[in-house]
């Protein structure tokens, strides 16, 4: 009897410990569920995979490792490790176009530009503008684009647009990686104040706009991510790895409308990234430009198609922006001008946006 009563004991342990585990299995099978449910909830509400793990894979390693950016890097930056970028192909640098304009505001504003000049690099897409760079500037490095051809103007939303829009972000995501906090400006962009007094001290990421609604802090803004203001950390290494691989997800966009896409994004409040956003009354553009010539810092030749366009306008802001600094100080304090712009600009976007559709019919 004591055998069989042993026995009973033990068999009830068993199956005590059986129910248990049978017990854990459920509660963790929910758990894996309840987890696949919400990824794959987020996932459809954002256009991103579940899985995040992709998002840390490093950029490009062939400029992590050269030896001449890390030099030119070195050389050109500020005390606090911060360069000044831009991009520039052999359309936008022949002589009497954009690059030249784009020089020649940082002599207009004075010392308060002209100064920024040496933290100035200039990153070209083929050898015709890296020679044409370094025949005007002591700071220029030739990207690797992959057998890619850059030369040529291209086309807002083309896929050579693109692609260069997304080699762009990648290439800047490797700067930061190296340590680099930079400021980076499009070349249709003139420089006709310092900008460095008109950053928030705080923010990580901060960006101009198409239109600013007076909020810095309100993510629903319309950014143009042709000029930027980033810190390198881990947040921001983080933000550009993830921003570059949610290409993927929108394949028919372009860096600027991805960001608007993925800025709301869970995981960037969960990374406590810092966005901020910058006013058009100092960063203004053909878009929504500042009416304060005192506040006036860039001004960016946005909502504007075709680069026979772009300079002609570009010509006429600078050449308001000189008859601005031409007055002595107590003319500029009662003056009240207004920019001039946008003239071939105006309707641009409308004249591309149809041509578009005429060669799309077409096909």
């Amino acid at each position: 009897m004591k055998h069989l009563s042993g026995g009973g004991g033990e068999g009830n342990s068993i199956g005590l410990v059986r129910r248990i585990m049978q017990t854990i299995m459920v509660f963790v099978g929910f758990a894996v569920l309840s987890m696949f449910l919400y990824n794959n909830n987020s996932a459809s509400r954002f256009a991103f995979p579940a899985t995040i793990s992709h998002y840390f894979n490093a950029f490009s390693s062939q400029e992590y490792y050269d030896p001449n950016l890390k030099n030119i890097l070195k050389n050109a930056s500020m005390k606090d490790k911060t360069v000044i970028l831009t991009t520039l192909n052999d359309a936008w640098a022949e002589p009497g176009s954009i690059f030249d304009q784009f020089l020649e505001s940082f002599q207009v504003g004075g010392n308060q530009t002209q100064k920024l000049l040496d933290h100035l690099v200039v990153i070209t897409w083929d050898q015709k503008a890296y020679s044409r760079c370094v025949d005007l500037h002591k700071y220029c490095y030739q990207l690797q684009t992959k057998g890619d051809n850059f030369t040529s103007e291209a086309f807002f939303m083309t896929p050579s647009y693109l692609h260069m829009m997304w080699r762009r972000i990648e290439f800047l995501g490797t700067v930061l990686e190296l340590g680099y906090s930079f400021v980076f400006t499009d070349t249709d962009i003139m420089w006709l104040r310092d900008p460095f007094p008109q950053f928030y001290k705080e923010a990580d990421f901060q960006i101009a706009c198409d239109f600013f609604n007076g909020n810095s802090y309100d993510l629903h803004n319309y950014p143009n991510g042709g000029f930027t203001y980033v810190r390198s950390n881990p947040r921001t290494i983080w933000f550009y790895r993830f921003w570059y691989k949610s290409r993927v997800s929108y394949p028919t966009k372009h860096d600027q409308d991805v960001l608007n896409k993925i800025k709301m994004h869970p995981l960037i409040t969960t990374k406590k990234l810092k966005i901020r956003f910058l006013s058009t009354g100092y960063f203004g553009g053909f878009c929504q430009s500042g009416k304060d010539f005192s506040k006036a810092t860039t001004m960016h030749a946005n909502c504007c198609v075709g680069l026979e366009n772009k300079v002609e306008d570009l010509k006429i802001v600078l050449k308001d922006w000189k008859n601005y600094m031409g007055l002595n100080e107590n003319h500029r304090k009662n003056s009240h001008p207004s920019w001039n712009v946008p003239k071939s600009c105006r309707g641009s976007f409308e004249r591309a946006r149809e041509k578009r559709k005429k060669n799309k019919g077409r096909l």
